[in-house]
């Protein structure tokens, strides 16, 4: 379990690496996408940061076990957060889900696969 719980830290870590990245930087079309979502550029910059973070706990959690617990379970929410916006959007209502708008469905059940394998490791 503890091999499977690195792999999916580390998965999650790179992921949130990436795009937290391009938000923190402010990249011009990942803000105007998410200005749809009623984000301001300070908004997506602060996700971005938090991103980061995350995904750096989940990189220093591979040495602190209870530091890759608390990072998944901060990304999770953030995550539910991310989900909200679309629900609120209107991206999951078509019978065809906006492409973005998958992502954070699938990077919360990363992160709560990660939070509960970590979790279970220690």
């Amino acid at each position: 379990m503890f091999i499977a719980a690195v792999m999916c830290s580390v998965l999650l870590g790179i992921a949130f690496l990436g795009t937290g990245f391009m938000k923190a930087t402010g990249k011009p079309d990942v803000v105007e996408g998410l200005r749809r979502l009623d984000l301001s550029p300070f908004m997506v910059r602060t996700i971005g940061i938090l991103e980061l973070a995350g995904a750096a706990g989940l990189f220093a959690g591979l040495a602190a076990e209870w530091l890759g617990v608390a990072a998944a379970t901060g990304l999770g929410l953030l995550m539910i957060g991310a989900v909200g916006f679309h629900v609120r959007a209107g991206d999951y209502t078509d019978a065809q889900w906006r492409g973005p708008a998958i992502m954070p469905v699938i990077l919360l059940l990363l992160a709560a696969a990660t939070a509960a394998l970590r979790f279970l490791s220690v």
